[in-house]
């Protein structure tokens, strides 16, 4: 379609900034943004929205406009519901790089745009494509009962001969064909999922040819259509929550038409999966309130009042009440730039779903808040396990990674950490809060330990921080005079603040630049202190067993 048709719709609201000249430029797709470098995500020929979330000050716009340009951009929209009107710098930057500029009224969504250019791009294409695609919006758009994005693949096999699945960044099947061949293989999912978030962290452009087994697969980004100016300032903020689709062909050298139509494909499934996603507002809602009731030591009838409310919502049907489990993540990202809350919530609500279900429906049934770096799941269950018939109902620390590791590991690269806690069941408001702390101080243990995804449950507490009141109190009063008064000596005669910075480096999980940040301190003197708590007791806080020795000490004095 051409930009002039765009102008030329009043429903979208965009005004024209700039480029009066370039209306008859061609737009091929449309692509919604607010990183500073989006060149990863352009094949040319795309309409950018951006909401300007990019720009700090007025020296941004250049760099911004000149990547655009370089990588065959047809035209920028910029929202005005960030800064009001669109800055100044901005226009002259598009006017030098002939780049047509429009401005996108707030009261007009995103969404809204990629759905018209969508539609109105796929109806262009010539011959069966043009069939093939609008079957696909009609299908997508008429809801549930159209059959979601499954119908849409199927339709792809039908009509064009490919075997398409999508799939989750753990590499969990959303949806795949109904109709044609066998179910992709585990496995396969997995490393798949792999090799799309390697890819994505290198900076690859899309779609990631992989040969698995013989088969080549072409692994495009299917990613939200609903991102505001307050998301997506960079890459690591969404590629571990991005749906991908994987095509059972080689890309590589694939006519620019039949590249568009699946593009188009992928942003009609974004379109559902934004839908899906919004239907988590209840439950992340509900997981919020609870919360904040047992963290602000609410009385346990009005916690249990919440709780009757959410289990319904959480298990339909249920005619008593569930017991529940809580589980606890971080994702630590290096630098400490990026919140990782709401990636980690992303996460939980991935991974507390069985690996061996397809389909977003299970998650129906996890509700996952998060403050700051933390997210926090109340999972409910209609049971728990019990001892006679070793049934295994419930979350269990040691095969909650086991299938999305690898695809996890890739996807944090080498500047990312995952670390999970789990508790124990329980099934009264009482026992919430004791869950809670369960599930963080297992975090902390998986924290300890080696590696870029760890988890750990209530089982693995068992040995030290739930029996420590039965430890005989001379016994205890030795473990800790032997760790910690060298240290309290040694804070004595210099006002050193040994035992204060042990705490915190215990608690940010042997972050240094977390630990500094909190304390106020460079990380050299940081490193420093630790160096002498390390010298005084000969003791070496890079290894598990005695960072476990140091926090059950701090714990029992």
């Amino acid at each position: 379609m051409r930009l002039r048709a765009l102008l030329d719709t009043d429903a979208l609201g965009l005004k024209l900034l700039g480029g009066e000249d370039e209306l008859d430029r061609t737009v091929r797709g449309v692509m919604t943004t607010d990183l500073r470098d989006p060149s990863r995500y352009l094949s040319g020929g795309e309409l950018v929205l951006t909401g300007l979330a990019w720009r700090r000050d007025a020296a941004d716009s250049e760099p911004f406009v000149r990547i655009l340009v370089q990588e065959g951009v047809t035209a920028l929209a910029a929202g005005e519901a960030e800064l009001g009107d669109v800055p100044e710098d901005l226009v002259e930057a598009c006017a030098r790089h002939r780049l047509p500029l429009f401005a996108v009224h707030e009261s007009v969504a995103f969404a809204t745009i990629t759905e018209h250019v969508v539609r109105q791009v796929s109806g262009e294409r010539a011959g069966d494509l043009a069939a093939v695609v609008d079957r696909h919006r009609r299908m997508m758009t008429s809801g549930p009962a159209g059959g979601g994005p499954d119908v849409v693949l199927d339709l792809l096999g039908s009509d064009l001969d490919l075997r398409a699945w999508v799939l989750s960044p753990t590499g969990r099947p959303i949806a795949g064909p109904k109709t044609s061949g066998p179910a992709l293989p585990a496995e396969a999912c997995a490393r798949l999922a792999a090799e799309h978030l390697t890819a994505t962290r290198t900076s690859r452009r899309a779609p990631h040819r992989v040969l698995l087994g013989g088969t080549t697969y072409s692994l495009f980004p299917v990613r939200s259509t609903a991102r505001s100016p307050q998301t997506a300032r960079d890459a690591r903020e969404t590629v571990l929550s991005d749906w991908l689709l994987a095509v059972e062909a080689d890309a590589g050298d694939w006519a620019e038409e039949r590249l568009d139509l699946l593009y188009g494909v992928t942003q009609l499934i974004a379109v559902e999966r934004d839908r899906r996603d919004a239907a988590r507002t209840v439950r992340r809602r509900l997981a919020q309130e609870v919360l904040e009731l047992v963290q602000t030591g609410a009385a346990p009838a009005e916690i249990a009042a919440r709780l009757r409310v959410a289990a319904p919502v959480l298990l339909p049907g249920l005619g008593t009440a569930p017991h529940w489990q809580v589980v606890v993540a971080r994702v630590d990202w290096d630098g400490g730039e990026i919140e990782g809350g709401p990636v980690a919530q992303a996460l939980l609500e991935e991974i507390l779903v069985d690996p061996l279900s397809a389909g977003p429906e299970p998650s129906d049934r996890i509700a996952v808040a998060h403050t700051g770096d933390e997210a926090i799941a109340l999972v409910p269950h209609p049971a728990v396990p019990t001892e006679h018939d070793g049934s295994r109902t419930g979350v269990h620390a040691d095969a909650l990674l086991e299938s999305v590791r690898d695809p996890l590991t890739a996807g944090l690269d080498d500047d990312g950490r995952l670390t999970l806690g789990v508790s124990a069941a329980v099934h009264s408001a009482e026992g919430l809060r004791g869950a809670l702390e369960e599930a963080r101080h297992a975090r902390r243990v998986a924290a300890a330990r080696p590696g870029r995804v760890c988890a750990a449950g209530h089982q693995e507490l068992a040995s030290h921080v739930l029996l420590l009141p039965f430890v005989p109190d001379d016994v205890r009063r030795a473990f800790t005079a032997r760790l910690l008064d060298p240290l309290r000596d040694y804070d004595r005669r210099h006002r050193a603040e040994l035992i204060p910075t042990l705490e915190a480096f215990l608690d940010c999980d042997g972050s240094w630049t977390r630990c500094a940040t909190r304390l106020h301190l460079h990380v050299n003197t940081l490193r420093y202190r630790v160096g002498r708590i390390e010298q005084l007791t000969s003791r070496d806080l890079s290894r598990l067993e005695d960072k476990l020795d140091f926090f059950l000490a701090l714990r029992m004095s």
